[in-house]
C-alpha cells in the first residue's frame, strides 16, 4: 500500500522539520519532495504534515505513520537483504569521537541496523586518541574519528574548520589569560588550542579538563571559559568566538574513517558507505 520511497522522503522530513533540508538529504529537489509528500498522505487518506512559513510539523498521523514507516523500512530492507544473498553476520566493532555523535551519526547506525539485522554492531564512543590506538591494538574494526589535515590515512569523510566556542556573552580582559575548557591529554583540540595560543604570545590556563564532549559542554554553558569545536557541531546555544577576542587562527580538521586490515571487508565497506553517503549535518 506505501510505496517505500515515499517512506524515506517521509521520514526524512519528519527527521529535518524542512522540506528544503530533506531534499538535500536525499538527493532530491524539493518540489520532487512536497510531491512524495502529497502522494503519501493520498494514499493514505490522511493529512501527516502541516506547511507554513516558519515551519514544518507532523499531525497526530504523521505521528503515527513515522512509526510504522520505520517498522516498513526495516522489515523491507532485511527482506531485501536476505533474498539478494547479501545479509550479514557477525560482529562489527565500531568506533567513534564522542563530538561526532553530536553529527546525524546515530540516525545512520540506526538505519544501517535496520538494513544489517544479522549483524552485531557493538559502538565504542571515546576521544579520537583512545580510538586509533585501540584501532592499531586489533581492539577495534573501524573508527570515525578527528585528525589533522593531510595525513592521508583512511577514507576522508569531511573537512572542516575548528573555531573558539563559548557563550555570546564572554569576555576576556586585556592581559589576562584565556580561560581554556579541554579535553585531557592527549586531544587534538586541546592541542590545537594550546600551540595556536602560544604561537599568538597569548597566555592561557586550564579551567576544566574533562574526557567527554558533556563535560566540555558544561563547563562552556557555566561560563568556565571558551573551548575549541570543529565549526558544524557549535551547539545552537553557544557561539563562535574566533572573530572575536582576538583569539587565534585554529586550522582545520578532517573527520576520517579508518578501518583494520584484519578485520572482514564486508562489513567495513558497508558501514563506510552508509557514513560516507549519507548527510552529518
Amino acid at each position: 500500500m506505501f510505496d517505500p520511497a515515499l517512506l524515506r522522503t517521509f521520514l526524512a522530513v519528519a527527521e529535518t522539520k524542512n522540506f528544503t533540508r530533506a531534499a538535500a538529504q536525499l538527493g532530491l529537489s524539493q518540489p520532487t519532495v512536497s510531491q512524495q509528500i502529497r502522494r503519501l498522505e493520498e494514499a493514505a487518506g490522511r493529512w501527516l504534515v502541516v506547511r507554513d512559513t516558519r515551519a514544518v510539523r507532523l499531525t497526530d498521523n504523521g505521528d503515527a505513520m513515522a512509526g510504522f514507516a520505520r517498522t516498513i523500512l526495516a522489515a523491507h530492507a532485511s527482506a531485501e537483504s536476505y533474498f539478494t544473498g547479501s545479509a550479514m553476520s557477525g560482529r562489527l566493532r565500531f568506533g567513534a569521537a564522542d563530538d561526532l555523535a553530536m553529527t546525524q551519526l546515530p540516525r545512520i547506525l540506526r538505519h544501517f541496523r535496520q538494513g544489517h539485522p544479522q549483524l552485531n554492531l557493538e559502538l565504542t564512543v571515546n576521544q579520537s586518541g583512545p580510538l586509533y590506538r585501540r584501532l592499531k591494538a586489533g581492539a577495534l574494526d573501524l573508527i570515525f574519528i578527528k585528525m589533522h589535515p593531510g595525513q592521508n590515512e583512511g577514507k576522508l569523510v569531511r573537512t572542516d574548520s575548528m573555531v573558539w566556542v563559548g557563550l555570546e556573552k564572554t569576555t576576556i580582559e586585556p592581559g589576562q589569560p584565556v580561560p581554556l575548557i579541554a579535553y585531557q591529554d592527549p586531544s587534538l583540540s586541546r592541542q590545537l588550542a594550546i600551540d595556536a595560543l602560544e604561537d599568538a604570545g597569548r597566555t592561557w590556563r586550564i579551567t576544566c579538563s574533562t574526557r567527554e564532549v558533556n563535560g566540555v559542554l558544561a563547563a562552556v554553558r557555566a561560563g568556565l571559559g571558551v573551548a575549541v569545536f570543529p565549526r558544524s557541531l557549535i551547539p545552537s546555544d553557544l557561539v563562535m568566538l574566533s572573530n572575536r577576542l582576538e583569539l587565534p587562527t585554529l586550522g582545520g580538521v578532517d573527520f576520517t574513517l579508518l578501518a583494520n586490515p584484519l578485520t572482514a571487508a564486508g562489513p567495513v565497506e558497508a558501514l563506510s558507505s552508509a557514513i560516507m553517503d549519507r548527510s552529518l549535518a
